[in-house]
């Protein structure tokens, strides 16, 4: 397997990091097991699965030389994932001892970042006290794998499926060291289409940060720990309120945050009255294969959160209108997009604003809601299958909560990562998410 430049926006997530806001994102998988021993056995499974997956392998190490040709991106001060010669599965799976409460144990495991002179993922394997479950926390820094590319890397050391083979691919066109020069025209072109892109995104980015009243609940100095729960909810449910009021399940699963954080933030004494954060919905915008170069490539929608409507009805008509603005406008456009900025970014600009672009964050948005897709078959480890899991987003400097939501066989679970001493009571939010779905079911009417 031969290195390959880091994307712009991998560049990105690779240099924004610290010690105290690492940059990976998790999901912490329960599986029902058959004995106490399954958790030891599914480890074993874990590291001997591992070696054999060249995407684990990968570490990423510093780029210093000028690019090759003017078609590649300015890769002075970059990066690279390459092979790592000296990989060892055991370095980065481990079994720990039993646990009464998971998410006590994984909020604990995502605070920690990842090691950097080595391939940046990790799995923990928690056996449960019960001896009649265990739970397996995934961990890949998003430079090395976003949400789609870490499903696929944790699905290669889980029990097999049986999926269809993928259609082939063609081959790369070769390219010679220099652009053709018939393409000259049409790169001037892009370039100042690009341009024109970048500064209505930074106009739309100005414009975001105006007459908005968030919570300081959402956005304070972070202490670097970190809390984690997850709430699971049936996916009919969600359907029968999409299918009376229209739109999408994704603007029924983003309304059901709002009303959540709407009834924490009155619990709590903080108040609910006139508040509306600006929530960032990431958007894939992944480029083909044969595209040069591969990795994360998200854009975004941005919109703002009706916490301060009191009728569960209407906050899910706000957030509806608001995704399709949005949608309309398309994800290459507005302050969501702010993420696309990182293509015009030579790699050394990069490496040297990493750190002030991480303390912008807030400046930005203030909570992240963001879907992790799963497949709909059935997955195993060790034969034992998986019945729940939680999805957990990076969690940026300034910001107290990010929600990850996956649907997996009828189920939706939402994945809460916060800040553990600015949400010390998350999981009272969890418990928010349950009675928002159930007041919009009522709502609904039968």
């Amino acid at each position: 397997m031969t290195s390959d430049l880091l994307a712009p926006l991998d560049l990105a997530f690779w240099n924004i990091e610290s010690a105290e806001h690492p940059m990976h994102l998790g999901a912490l998988g329960v599986f029902s097991a058959h004995s106490p021993t399954a958790g030891a056995h599914a480890a074993d499974l874990l590291a001997a699965r591992a070696a054999g997956v060249p995407g684990l392998r990968m570490r990423i190490r510093d780029v210093w030389q000028p690019p090759l040709a003017l078609r590649q991106p300015f890769s002075f001060g970059g990066a690279a994932r390459e092979p790592a010669p000296d990989f060892d599965p055991l370095d980065h799976v481990r079994l720990h001892a039993p646990a009464a409460d998971f998410h006590a144990v994984a909020g604990r495991l995502m605070q920690r970042p990842l090691a950097r002179d080595r391939p940046p993922w990790e799995a923990h394997v928690l056996p449960g006290e019960d001896g009649v479950s265990f739970a397996v926390l995934f961990k890949f820094h998003h430079a090395l794998a976003d949400g789609l590319r870490a499903l696929g890397l944790a699905a290669a050391v889980l029990d097999p499926m049986d999926l269809p083979a993928p259609r082939p691919r063609p081959a790369p066109p070769k390219r010679g060291p220099l652009p053709d020069v018939r393409a000259l025209p049409s790169l001037l072109r892009g370039a100042l289409s690009d341009a024109g892109r970048a500064l209505d995104i930074g106009a739309s980015v100005a414009l975001s940060t105006l007459d908005v009243r968030s919570s300081a609940a959402l956005t304070a100095e972070s202490s670097g720990t970190r809390r984690t729960t997850g709430v699971s909810l049936d996916l009919d449910d969600v359907h029968r309120v999409r299918k009376a009021e229209g739109g999408t399940v994704n603007d029924v699963l983003i309304a059901v945050v709002a009303g959540a954080l709407r009834r924490w933030l009155d619990e709590r004494g903080d108040g609910s009255e006139g508040v509306a954060p600006r929530a960032l919905i990431p958007v894939s915008q992944r480029r083909p294969r044969t595209a040069h170069p591969q990795g994360n490539r998200l854009s975004g929608y941005l919109i703002r959160l009706p916490v301060g409507d009191p009728d569960p009805l209407s906050r899910l008509g706000t957030v509806r209108a608001a995704m399709d603005r949005n949608k309309d406008a398309g994800p290459a456009r507005g302050a969501g997009a702010v993420a696309l900025l990182a293509d015009h970014v030579p790699a050394l600009g990069h490496r040297l604003g990493g750190p002030l672009v991480g303390q912008a964050a807030r400046l930005w948005f203030d909570i992240l809601v963001t879907s992790v897709p799963l497949p709909s078959l059935g997955l195993r480890l060790g034969g034992h299958p998986l019945t729940e899991i939680c999805p957990f987003a990076p969690l940026a400097r300034g910001h107290s909560l990010a929600v990850a939501v996956s649907t997996y066989r009828g189920r939706v679970h939402y994945g809460l990562i916060a800040d553990a001493a600015a949400v010390p009571d998350l999981d009272r939010l969890a418990h928010a998410v349950t009675e928002e779905l159930a007041a919009l079911l009522r709502a609904c009417g039968p």
